[in-house]
């Protein structure tokens, strides 16, 4: 959104020249409009860079250490109550990933940590195979097979069973072999989750080069040739929120949900194992309210592209706020009264019509950002 300003002198001067009724006269000045706005982005950047992606990469790391040990205890004491620990560590681990995935730019990228960690579709034929004929399953062979059985979804899985009816899984129903996997793919799942954080924290290509945090919060110094201004940092964020959303709403809900129940495609649910789909989609969207509001959920206020937005236009701001807890709660609410899971609520008729408010909740929050935030960019007077 362009906004325009003029100045009182500028105003008088128009007056004025009204008044004369104009000469015609060549040397008429012009005058110029003042347009833009100003913005000190520095403890913007500084404060998303260290308190919300840092942080969460942290977190990720922390719950992915804690998913292992899980899993060694499950592995020790194979009982109903460790497999439904094990259980919990995996959602716990799920959360700060999903909501991550607001800003998946960087290391996760450059890496390829993403598809180590959260390949779908689950390759289940090659699971079998592998199950069949393989023992012993320690991390460094399990990491050089294909990203489609590892990760997530593929300890999700062994975790849950194929969730087709239900998302519980007795212990009596995870074998000895199963168990062993489960434990060799915590393993490396852990690795990959510490060599992201220290991406961020410690050497982005873990080795010589600077920490991607300080990259970020220094554009254009120290031959920095990842960002070379504070305009790049920003848009790399609105584009990161613009990317999951509109992964949200035309990928993860429309695919499997199609044009009606009868092209309904439940193979194309991600984490339709353990059921924990609607819970993805709103910890993706909440990811874009903690960069847009620059604070996890809770914590104090600090910058975030809330106040970038607020600089230009405080009615666009705050709308746009309104719009992400508006798409958050749609998600939520495809559940129904009855706790209904995704993959049914794709095939039930009135769960259909609350998936179709949800996703044009995400339509309109798409096109704001598109629309009217990241143009903004070309109007701010930063550096």
């Amino acid at each position: 959104m362009k906004q325009l300003k003029y100045s009182a002198i500028a105003l008088a001067l128009i007056s004025s020249l009204a008044a004369c009724g104009g000469s015609g006269s060549d040397d008429t000045p012009v005058v110029e409009p003042e347009t833009g706005f100003s913005f000190s982005a520095d403890e913007m950047i500084v404060n998303l860079s260290d308190d919300v992606i840092v942080s969460g990469y942290s977190i990720l790391a922390d719950r992915g250490a804690a998913l292992l040990l899980a899993t060694q205890t499950l592995v020790a004491t194979p009982t109903q109550a460790n497999l439904e620990a094990a259980q919990a560590a995996w959602k716990n681990a799920r959360q700060p990933w999903e909501q991550g995935e607001s800003h998946i730019f960087g290391p996760v990228d450059s890496l390829g940590i993403d598809p180590h960690l959260d390949s779908w579709p689950l390759n289940t034929t090659d699971l079998q195979t592998v199950l069949a004929n393989s023992s012993g399953f320690d991390a460094d062979t399990i990491k050089v097979w294909n990203d489609d059985v590892q990760g997530f979804h593929t300890m999700e899985y062994l975790l849950f069973g194929d969730g087709v009816t239900n998302n519980v899984k007795s212990i009596d129903e995870l074998s000895v072999n199963e168990r062993d996997y489960l434990m060799g793919l915590a393993e490396v799942f852990r690795d990959y989750t510490r060599i992201l954080a220290d991406a961020w924290l410690v050497s982005h290509d873990g080795q010589s080069g600077a920490a991607y945090g300080e990259l970020l919060k220094n554009p254009g110094v120290n031959d920095n040739t990842f960002y070379s201004s504070q305009v790049g940092v920003i848009e790399e964020l609105i584009q990161g929120m613009i990317g999951i959303v509109d992964e949200v709403g035309n990928g993860k809900i429309a695919d499997p949900f199609g044009s009606s129940v009868q092209t309904a495609d439940t193979s194309k649910v991600e984490s339709q194992y353990s059921w924990n789909s609607l819970t993805d989609f709103s910890d993706n969207i909440i990811g874009v309210r903690n960069v847009y509001q620059g604070e996890f959920t809770g914590e104090a206020d600090k910058q975030g592209i809330v106040d970038f937005v607020n600089a230009a236009n405080p009615e666009l701001a705050n709308r746009v706020g309104r719009e992400i807890d508006d798409a958050i709660l749609q998600i939520r609410a495809i559940a129904g009264t009855n706790d209904m899971p995704f993959r049914q609520a794709i095939q039930d008729t009135e769960g259909r019509v609350r998936v179709q408010k949800a996703v044009d909740a995400l339509s309109k929050l798409q096109t704001s950002l598109q629309n009217e935030v990241l143009p903004l960019l070309q109007e701010w007077q930063g550096k």
